[in-house]
């Protein structure tokens, strides 16, 4: 049996539930205070490291710009037009979520979904800072995304899908929800060695 096939055979529902269930706590955690939580750079400063438009971030409050948690910019990978219906995979404080609705305009609409009630409703305050009509935030797994099929033009990830268990059916649910001639722009992290030889190291 292949190592990959192997290694996803012997993750059991208890395994599923542990990694859910640690990475609800650190990211409720997160939504008070980042301090501490992530070995990349957040905030201000990683939105300018990584080269976010100047131009559209100075429309977000500073307050805003300081909860940003990324690994990097999906926002490079392609234009995001006017009009556009975006969804953001775990969209955490809304950062990228309220990012694209200035892109897209008031004739767009943009959905975050997050998988921690408490960085949905850090969302939800970021964005009455704002007062964008077209954003709205829900509490959603990348696994089941409860949408019209093809109902959105773009779908924006950000050091998320590295989190999901089950990677295939996320993706699944994506194009799933995406136009036929939909984007997915993602940026996240991934293994660039040999695998964890124990579960135990794998789940850590």
């Amino acid at each position: 049996m292949p190592a990959r096939q192997k290694m996803h055979l012997e993750l059991e529902q208890t395994d599923k539930e542990n990694i859910t269930k640690s990475i609800l706590e650190k990211y409720a955690k997160a939504s008070v205070s980042m301090e501490g939580s992530f070995r990349y750079p957040t905030g201000v400063s990683a939105l300018k490291t990584l080269g976010y438009e100047e131009a559209i971030l100075s429309l977000l409050p500073e307050s805003v710009q300081d909860v940003y948690c990324g690994v990097g910019n999906p926002f490079s990978l392609g234009a995001i037009d006017p009009g556009m219906a975006v969804i953001d995979i775990g969209c955490g404080a809304g950062v990228d979520t309220l990012f694209a609705a200035l892109m897209v305009g008031p004739g767009g609409r943009v959905v975050g979904i997050d998988i921690t009630p408490e960085m949905v409703e850090r969302a939800k305050a970021n964005l009455k800072q704002v007062k964008l009509p077209n954003v709205s935030f829900y509490q959603a797994s990348a696994e089941q995304l409860d949408f019209p099929p093809e109902g959105f033009d773009v779908a924006i990830s950000n050091g998320v899908l590295n989190l999901v268990v089950n990677k295939e059916r996320a993706l699944a649910e994506i194009y799933k929800v995406l136009q036929p001639s939909g984007r997915l722009m993602l940026a996240d992290q991934v293994l660039t060695g040999e695998p964890p030889e124990s579960k135990k190291d794998m789940l850590a």
